[in-house]
């Protein structure tokens, strides 16, 4: 039986970060890497901003090496704090970008518009 499955949430040490990710210690055996884009759906200028070397927190499996003793973790669908599944998540809509698309032209013919008048 294996020590962790995909989907838990559990406690871990942050002991480095890199501008690619979060290092966090989990216990005796397995270590975990938070990749820069597990932790926001939005953009991460530092991830300073999010989480600090030494900090305690709660992260997600979302893959393990039990070879080689090793997470693949995740805070962005989780309260990394508290431990708790976050509930707003945003879902992206079946019509993605087609909005912004449709209406890019307007908004040039106009923007050219007002710099005329200008």
């Amino acid at each position: 039986m294996n020590k962790y499955e995909k989907g838990n949430i559990i406690k871990g040490n942050v002991t480095g970060i890199e501008n690619y990710g979060v290092f966090v210690n989990i216990d005796k055996e397995y270590n975990g890497l938070i990749h820069i884009s597990e932790l926001s759906y939005r953009f991460v200028r530092s991830i300073n901003d999010f989480i600090n070397i030494g900090e305690t927190i709660y992260v997600k499996v979302i893959d393990i090496d039990n070879k080689n003793k090793q997470l693949k973790l995740s805070i962005k669908d989780i309260n990394y704090k508290s431990g708790k599944n976050k509930k707003n998540i945003i879902i992206e809509t079946k019509n993605g970008f087609n909005p912004l698309r449709n209406k890019l032209k307007d908004w040039i013919k106009n923007k050219i518009k007002e710099m005329d008048n200008s």
